[in-house]
């Protein structure tokens, strides 16, 4: 008899355990991913920035154990924070010049710079000749480019400033420099402030922050948008560089994995930028 009641009990203690084994699988399976731990400073573009932060707030829900800080300062600000370490991750929103090698690259995506008017203006369409010319300083009244007669009022963005270095390679060449009248602003959110605020302004953005608070027109005929950059019909585009002073390890690898996963990119197709996968 006992010895019946000694099995009958082992069963039990197997079966019990065996159960609360199945339960605590399922719990794991269902909680955030806490593998890491530790603290990732991003610094750099401003245009990069909106998206940092999009991608930071997603990455610290999946991984709770690491925090993730995004700051601005422009692109050469962020190129030099990583060669420098004092940001774990660089962004920038330009190429890197030939000096400025020796850095891990990753491309997170792509990006159009929009060429932006007030709402009221009449102007829809500019050529890339057209738009050097405006900001060379050639080109001052909008009656020539099809507009009212007004002076136009040129807004540009800060030395060092990614969208700015993007624009002089893409739009103004080597031999052709922004007026020394433009207005310069240190943010997309300032260039894009005064553009909305001033019937005669134009400035350029980001794609990822054109809203309707400003108009983007087309250039030789072609709408800015994801499409037309990915199959190379917009010509004044660009890309989203994550810079690390070493290969990506720990958290920083955890999180650069993530911004390259299906997810991370699924959050950057919706901040309206163009995939690299």
């Amino acid at each position: 008899m006992k010895k019946v009641l000694t099995l009958l009990l082992v069963g039990v203690l197997a079966l019990t355990f065996s159960a609360c084994g199945k339960t605590d699988t399922n719990q794991t399976s269902n909680q955030p991913a806490q593998t890491e731990s530790g603290e990732i400073t991003i610094a750099g573009s401003t245009s990069v920035q909106p998206i940092s932060e999009a991608l930071a707030e997603a990455f610290m829900v999946k991984y709770p154990n690491i925090k993730v800080s995004v700051q601005g300062g422009g692109s050469s600000a962020g190129i030099k924070a990583a060669q420098e370490a004092t940001a774990d991750i660089g962004a920038s929103s330009r190429e890197l010049k030939s000096e400025e090698n020796g850095l891990t690259e990753t491309v997170i995506c792509k990006d159009g710079i929009a060429i932006a008017v007030n709402s009221a203006n009449a102007v829809k369409d500019l050529s890339i000749e057209q738009i050097m010319k405006i900001y060379s300083g050639a080109i001052t009244n909008w009656k020539d480019v099809g507009g009212a007669d007004q002076t136009i009022n040129v807004v540009t963005r800060e030395d060092g400033s990614g969208t700015r270095g993007a624009f002089e390679e893409l739009v103004m060449g080597k031999d052709n420099p922004i007026s020394d009248k433009a207005l310069v602003q240190n943010s997309t959110g300032a260039v894009k402030a005064s553009v909305a605020s001033d019937p005669n302004a134009i400035g350029y953005i980001s794609l990822a922050s054109l809203d309707e608070t400003v108009k983007a027109v087309t250039v030789e005929g072609v709408q800015v948008s994801a499409d037309n950059i990915v199959n190379g019909t917009y010509k004044i585009s660009r890309p989203f560089l994550y810079l690390t002073k070493e290969a990506p390890a720990g958290a920083v690898k955890t999180y650069m994995d993530y911004v390259m996963s299906a997810e991370g990119q699924s959050i950057i197709e919706k901040e309206g930028l163009v995939l690299v996968k």
